[in-house]
Parts: C-alpha cells; sequence; structure tokens
C-alpha cells in the first residue's frame, strides 16, 4: 500500500495470468486464484468491474478499478483481473453477446462517483449488428464529469464546446486516443440572461491576464488563485462588496465567480480611440441582371421597414453607394429637399466626391434616406447595363469608411467584370460530377483577400449577399468576407417570378440580419490552462497574433472553431479550463467584454478519454479541417482524411481499450455515430464527389462549414427526420398554450418511408415535407387543406393556418423547430411522385448512391481498412 501499482497481463495453458509490480518494478505477487484475497489484505479496499472481452475464450474478462490506500494519498490505478479461468475448448470460442446497461450498472453498482454516463459512454457497439443507433431526441452535449457545484457553474455548451469532455494528461496519451482536440465557440450569441457587471475595477490574473471566474480557488478572503496558470493573486478590496447582496467580505458570491459567462462594463483602459459609431453602408449592384432579378425591390422595402429598428443610437450613420459600369454615390446632407446621385465614371482611379454628406446620421437625414429607398428601384428600372465594377466600388467603401470603421452591406449578382479585382469564369460544367477532383475551390485573385486586410486594420467587416443564378466566383469573392470577419449569404436562384420562396427567404434573411445585434472593432483572445496551446483557428477573421482574432464585426449568428494540442504533460492537476474574452464596442457606443470559462476534467486512462468523446464537436470539427486541406491540398485529400479519422480512432479503441477479439466494427458507444456523421460529411454538397454540384454552391457550403456554430451544422451534416402522420401527444411540450408534438427521430434512409405517411425533414435552412402518395386523406386535408394526394400544388411552400388540431400541432411543431435558429428556413412540400423528391431523398445519407457507398458498405470499407 502506498506505492502505485501496475498489472500486465499474460496468457498461461488457456489462463489469462498478471503481474503486480510496484512503481520501482520489483515483483511481489504472482496471480493465482488466491491473488484477489492477497491484494485486499495489502490495502485495496474497493474493486469493481467493467466487462471487456477475454483474450482466450472471447468470454468476459472484467477491468477493474481499484482504490489502493495510503497513508496520505489514495492512488486509483487500472488493473486487468480476469475472473475467467478457463480452457481454450471449442465451446469457449463461440460468440457471446454484449451486456446490457443493467448488467454494466449491475457490476458498477458497488463503486461511488463513476457516473452511469460514462459507463454507457464505453459500452462496446457492434456498428455491423446494431443498427438503430440515433436516440429518440436530438443528441444532447455529454455532460463532463465534474461534481455537482462546477457542473451548475459551467458553461453552456451552445456558447463553449469541447471535442473531448475528459481532457487527456499528455499529448501522448492523445495521440493514442486518435481524436482531435479542439474548442467550438459560438461567443456572441443571442442570450436570455446575461449578467451584466459595471465595476472600476475588473479582477483579472497579474500573470496570464486571465478573468476572475467560478473556477478559481480562494486561498482566504484576500488571496485568488488562478485556474489558468495558478498563480496566487490579491484580492482588491472594491471586490470585497458583492453589490448583488449588498453584503461586504464574500468575494466568492460576486457574480463574477458565480457565472461562467459575463459581461462586462469596461473602462478607458479597453479603448484605444473614443468608441466608434455604428456605421452602417449599402453596396449595391444596380446592373440589368440585378434588376431582372428583382432583389433592389425587396431590399429598400425592407430596409424601409426596418430603419428604425437598426442596432445603433443617435450617433448612427447610414449611407449608399450603388454600381454597375459605373459608382454611383448619395448625397444625403440634411439640407437637402433631394438626394443627390453622384457619379464618378473612372473606375480606374476611384475617389470620392465629397466626404462629408455620403455618410450622413441617421437621425438627422432620416427623411431623405426614405425618400432615396422609395425611388432606388425605379431609378436603374429600364437600364441595360450588364457590366459589374464591384472592385472599384469595395475600394469606394473602404475610402469612404477609412476614418470611422463599421459595416459593408454588399448585394452582388454576378461575375465582376470591369476595373479591379474582375473575374474570368473558372467553372467547367463537364466537371461537376467528377470524381476525380475539383479545381478551382481557391481564390482566382488575391484582390479581395488583401481589400478585406486594409478593411480590417480600419475596423471594416464586408458582409457579402450574392444573389445570381449564374457563376460568380464565390471562391475569389468570399475572400472580402473572411479576413474582415464578415458574412456570407448566398441566393442561388432568387428570382421574383420564377422562384418567390427564395425571395421571401432573402426578405426574412435580411431583416434578421438588419435587426440583429451587432459588435464593432472587436477582438478575441482565447486563454487556456498552463499546459495547453492553441495552434490553428476556423472561421472568418484575421489572426492579429498566436491568440487574438480580430473581429471588425462581430454578430450573433457566427461560430468558430480552434485545434489544440498538449504541450506539457497536466499531471499536477485534475481541471483543465479555457476562457474566451471578446472585447468590444456595443451599437450604443459602450466598450464592453464578454468572458466565456469552460472547466473540464483532465484524466490519465485512455478509457476515461473514449467515454467522454463529443461526436459532434469532434465531426464538426472535422469538417473545418477537412475544408482545409480541400483548398491547400485537394478534394480527395481531404476526404481520405475524414475516412482515416474513423479508421485511426476505432482501431485505437479496439487495440488499446477494448481488446476485443470479436469479428465486427466495434465502437465505444460515445463514438457509435462517429461513421454515420463522417458519411454524412462526405455526401455534402462542400466534400460529395461524382454528384453534379455547381462550384459557387459547393463554395457556400464550405464557407457554411467554416462560420456556423455547432447546432446549425449538424443539421446540414445530418438532417433531423421525423413521422408526422402518426404524431400523438405523448410526450409532447406545452408552451404558451400550444400543445407541441415530439415526434422520435427516424434514420436518415428509405427503408424509414412509407408511401402511406408523411414525413418532415429538418435540414437547418430548409424544411421538406414529403408527401407519400397513397397518405391518409384525412391527414393532407387537415393539414394542407387539399382533399387528396393529387390536389396538392406542385410548388407549395406554406401550411395553411386551418383550425383543425392536427394543422395546430404541426405548426406549432414548426415554429418551435423554427425558434431554435435564427434565420428563417424555407419549406417545400415535397409529393411522392414529384420530381422535386430528388432534393428530398439526396439527404437520405444512409442509403446508397450512384457515386457514394451506403451506410452498411462504408462500415464494411471502415473494417476492411481497420484489417490493412
Amino acid at each position: 500500500a502506498g506505492n502505485q501499482i501496475l498489472f500486465s497481463p499474460t496468457v498461461r495453458g488457456g489462463v489469462v495470468y498478471g503481474q503486480y509490480t510496484t512503481a520501482k518494478g520489483c515483483s511481489y505477487a504472482r496471480r493465482n486464484p488466491e491473488c484477489l484475497d492477497t491484494a485486499l489484505s495489502r490495502g485495496i479496499l474497493a474493486i469493481f468491474h467493467k466487462p471487456q472481452r477475454c483474450l482466450i475464450c472471447c468470454g468476459y474478462r472484467f477491468l477493474s478499478i481499484v482504490f489502493i490506500s495510503a497513508p496520505h494519498l489514495t492512488l486509483v490505478v487500472m488493473i486487468y483481473l480476469s475472473l475467467v479461468t478457463v480452457r481454450l475448448t471449442t465451446s469457449c470460442l463461440s460468440m457471446q453477446p454484449f451486456p446490457n446497461m443493467s448488467q454494466l450498472s449491475a457490476a458498477l453498482g458497488g463503486l461511488s462517483g463513476v457516473p452511469e454516463l460514462e459507463v454507457e459512454a464505453l459500452r462496446p457497439v457492434n456498428l455491423l449488428q446494431e443498427r438503430n443507433l440515433l436516440p429518440h431526441r436530438p443528441l444532447d452535449a455529454p455532460e463532463p464529469n465534474l461534481n455537482a457545484d462546477l457542473k451548475k457553474a459551467n458553461c453552456s455548451p451552445d456558447t463553449f464546446r469541447c471535442t473531448l469532455t475528459n481532457i487527456p494528461q499528455t499529448q501522448a496519451l492523445l495521440n493514442k486516443a486518435r481524436l482531435p482536440l479542439g474548442l467550438l465557440l459560438h461567443p456572441f450569441r443571442d442570450l436570455a440572461q446575461l449578467p451584466v457587471i459595471t465595476s472600476s475595477t475588473i479582477v483579472r490574473c497579474r500573470s496570464c491576464r486571465t478573468y476572475i471566474n467560478p473556477f478559481v480557488s480562494f486561498l482566504d478572503q484576500r488571496r485568488w488563485k488562478c485556474s489558468l496558470c495558478y498563480r496566487v493573486n490579491d484580492v482588491p478590496d472594491e471586490f470585497m462588496y458583492n453589490p448583488v447582496t449588498r453584503s461586504y467580505g464574500e468575494p466568492h458570491k460576486r457574480p463574477e465567480v458565480q457565472n461562467s459567462t459575463v459581461e462586462f462594463i469596461a473602462s478607458s483602459d479597453y479603448m484605444l480611440r473614443p468608441p466608434q459609431p455604428a456605421v452602417y453602408l449599402f453596396v449595391l449592384d444596380v446592373s440589368h441582371n440585378a434588376v431582372d432579378a428583382g432583389y433592389l425591390d425587396v431590399f429598400c422595402q425592407t430596409l424601409l421597414e426596418n430603419l428604425d429598428k437598426m442596432p445603433g443610437d443617435t450617433r448612427t450613420r447610414v449611407g449608399f453607394i450603388s454600381f454597375n459600369s459605373t459608382i454611383h454615390f448619395y448625397n444625403l446632407h440634411e439640407s437637402l429637399s433631394q438626394p443627390q446621385m453622384l457619379v464618378v465614371s473612372d473606375i480606374d482611379d476611384i475617389f470620392i466626391p465629397t466626404h462629408d454628406s455620403l455618410l450622413v446620421n441617421l437621425k438627422e437625414s432620416r427623411a431623405l434616406v426614405r425618400v432615396l429607398l422609395t425611388s432606388l428601384p425605379g431609378m436603374f428600372s429600364q437600364t441595360r447595363e450588364t457590366h459589374s465594377a464591384l472592385g472599384p466600388a469595395l475600394q469606394a467603401a473602404y475610402k469612404l469608411m477609412s476614418s470611422t470603421g463599421g459595416r459593408v452591406s454588399v448585394f452582388q449578382t454576378q461575375l465582376p467584370t470591369l476595373g479591379a479585382g474582375l473575374l474570368q469564369s473558372r467553372e467547367d460544367p463537364n466537371q461537376r460530377s467528377s470524381t476525380k477532383g475539383v479545381q478551382h475551390l481557391g481564390p482566382a485573385t488575391d484582390f479581395y483577400k488583401k481589400l478585406a486586410l486594409d478593411c480590417s486594420g480600419q475596423q471594416i467587416g464586408v458582409d457579402l449577399f450574392l444573389l445570381s443564378s449564374q457563376y460568380s466566383d464565390l471562391a475569389s469573392l468570399a475572400c472580402v468576407s473572411k479576413y474582415s470577419a464578415g458574412s456570407i449569404f448566398y441566393y442561388p436562384s432568387l428570382h421574383h417570378v420564377h422562384n418567390p420562396a427564395q425571395l421571401d427567404k432573402f426578405q426574412k434573411d435580411l431583416e434578421r440580419y438588419l435587426t440583429r445585434k451587432i459588435g464593432f472593432e472587436a477582438v478575441m483572445r482565447i486563454r487556456c490552462t498552463k499546459g495547453l496551446s492553441i495552434h490553428t483557428f476556423h472561421g472568418n477573421f484575421f489572426v492579429r497574433s498566436t491568440d487574438l482574432l480580430s473581429l471588425a464585426n462581430v454578430n450573433p449568428d457566427s461560430g468558430f472553431a480552434v485545434q489544440m494540442s498538449i504541450e506539457e504533460s497536466m499531471a499536477d492537476t485534475s481541471l483543465a479550463c479555457f476562457q474566451a474574452a471578446l472585447l468590444y464596442t456595443s451599437s450604443k457606443g459602450k466598450r464592453r467584454i464578454r468572458v466565456h470559462t469552460l472547466c473540464l476534467p483532465v484524466v490519465s486512462q485512455l478509457s476515461d478519454v473514449y467515454a467522454g468523446a463529443d461526436v459532434q464537436a469532434i465531426t464538426c470539427l472535422l469538417a473545418n479541417m477537412a475544408i482545409d486541406r480541400s483548398i491547400s491540398s485537394s478534394l480527395s485529400d481531404a476526404r481520405d482524411a475524414l475516412v482515416n479519422a474513423v479508421v485511426d480512432s476505432l482501431s485505437a479503441y479496439k487495440n488499446t481499450v477494448s481488446n476485443l477479439q470479436q469479428s465486427g466494427l466495434i465502437a465505444p458507444a460515445a463514438l457509435c455515430l462517429f461513421p454515420l456523421y463522417v458519411l454524412a460529411l462526405l455526401k455534402q454538397k462542400a466534400l460529395r464527389t461524382g454528384t453534379s454540384t455547381k462550384l459557387d454552391e459547393r463554395v457556400f457550403a464550405m464557407c457554411e462549414f467554416k462560420s456556423q456554430p455547432l447546432q446549425q451544422i449538424m443539421r446540414t451534416v445530418h438532417p433531423d427526420l421525423y413521422r408526422l402522420d402518426t404524431i400523438s401527444d405523448q410526450g409532447a411540450l406545452h408552451l404558451n398554450d400550444c400543445i407541441v408534438p415530439q415526434p422520435h427521430l427516424l434514420h436518415l434512409t428509405a427503408e424509414k418511408l412509407t408511401r402511406e405517411g408523411a414525413f418532415l425533414m429538418d435540414c437547418g435552412s430548409v424544411f421538406y415535407l414529403w408527401i407519400g402518395k397513397f397518405c391518409n386523406e384525412m391527414f393532407i386535408r387537415d393539414v394542407l387543406g387539399c382533399p387528396n394526394h393529387a390536389s396538392i400544388p406542385p410548388n407549395m411552400t406554406q401550411i395553411p393556418e386551418l383550425e383543425t388540431p392536427l394543422s395546430e400541432r404541426l405548426r406549432a411543431l414548426l415554429a418551435w423547430l423554427q425558434d431554435s435558429r435564427t434565420f428563417s428556413s424555407t419549406l417545400h412540400i415535397v409529393k411522392d411522385d414529384a420530381s422535386a423528391k430528388t432534393s428530398f431523398f439526396q439527404h437520405l445519407v444512409e442509403d446508397r448512391s450512384e457515386s457514394a457507398f451506403s451506410y452498411y458498405e462504408f462500415l464494411l470499407h471502415i473494417q476492411q481498412q481497420m484489417s490493412k
């Protein structure tokens, strides 16, 4: 007792033996049937067992965790104790089923402090035999194995999530697991409750500058230890007072120590210049192509309706630039009776005709802005100008905004054809279905990246709305938003006549865009516990230093991801902490700091690493890595890397944790959906091959993976499928006098469909309601208002408001699903016999397609790769 005991199993004469050795390496006990009594007499206090396959008989031996008493120390070590000692016979080689949860719980019942969820997470699953692996409800983030107080204080997984909820002690242990370590962040998301702290003193660690948080430790009332670098800091006098309880002498009860997400009102110490006002500049394509699409009417009308709802204060400024082959500025000075259009035709040497009346105070010039928005669509309705000088228009925007910073919103409908940044068509339509590789995923010119970096330096963010049915080289245009922390929106078939549904989505998205919260001149820094380091960032930003991201604008709908490594052993700590601090200027001109802190346990056993795997976070991080790989190397390399990620992790689990000698493809329950998610990734527009995919649509899908929060990425990768014609009130939610049904999730395969049913598929940005040919006519009548299947209109995109219980339930479900995302999702009602059903069936990722495996074939492929 008191020495670290190791155990190594050996095989002799059909019996599993083992050997106890102390840390010094001297042998003191040979395992035999009496060894258990010997071990107990030497200080082993408690044993519990976890089933594993026996090396000899394929029956069960048990992975036993043993508590060893010591004078001042309790050591927990992993040892193997075989409870099966049988000879090698034909009968003992027969296959035995895996244990169920009740058997596992019974075996583990004697030990406290080990969550049942972790037991379930390690349960070995034969993927080739167990086909119904989807939970009934969308998957929740795994809960870290922390005590109740730390769990309660921890950051929400909707904001801050790690690929591994158990952090490996060393890089060597992480390498053995063959799983990626990284974070996914949604730092500026809309929050129902946010503690806002106004204090002249913001308490931070003097060494690493970490903000005080719930995971620091107070040595006494006057000293606290940093949770990241472990430095002991003094508690300032002001921090002794708690403004919430209005009491003195309880610093550990202050709101910043009770909440893992807080926002500080920053002092002048956090300002390089006075906070900027909210400044919005709209850059509008008014070529013939743009006018024909009809977006300008919708834009002007939507902006008119939301002019008073845009974030800002009395200092808010707005401006407008339009362009075709020339650049048009608009003088909106308050002294004018009508807006004045100023045309600059020299696009090779762009200049600003006047500086004092192109960006105007919205409050003072509101009337002129309204006049301009009312008249703008008519001003270009008869244009025959087909050229697009986007590059010069962006140069003009940069010159106009440089003195203040702010947000530029660009609306573009075609390939830029004139001036700086002009582009040529690079897409070969004959190569859209190629299985060999995809060309031109990177930019054709560095013009847009350089311009974005210039904008970022002046605190200008550029958001791009691409509204084009023709190739527009989004791979090049997207750079202007990627590197200035902007957003990218794409409407590939927007037309006011031919596609009213997409025009409606554009209008709703634009309304959200104009009214959503915004932060200006922002920077974000991510800190982590000593021993961990960040080495790669994913998202739209400019990296100013190793751990500092420059975000000219920050919005509540953008997500970020980071990859990490372990530089030093963390054997001397049991917890790892991560902190993201976002410093920004609010639309009201206040400097604020939003801080999120996440705490996770540190583990030394490989089994614990697998038990804490967050399969959705792993999938999203790998998606980001694959997008980078496809651009820097090739699409085929990226696809191979994704397959290898599955092969490597399952091989590592099989060889190091499970030691299972059973045929089949074995995964821990925590990773049982990993192969399915990776297969779904390989079938997405961003990464698929062999299926006709327009280049701009592929590039946009890549941009979405790099900038969306986790929940939105997962809905895109693996949509949720529900059967609706059989919904009931069992398990329904009761919200605001509405009953919201909660139908079970279905696997994405045609096997789960029936022509007698109706099925809803939630793909994130779009809903599909598939109506089977022989669907119950009562359902069709009560929900769609049509007498039968044949009478359903071919392009139906809305569910009528009918006063039937079924209609109310279904509309409540759709509204509830819509509330879980910020941008509007379009609805397509798809008839079983319609040509449009192709778009629905392509999301059934478990089925075979002409160019891709079915799920079962993919599992066999993984198994084959593992055996090489």
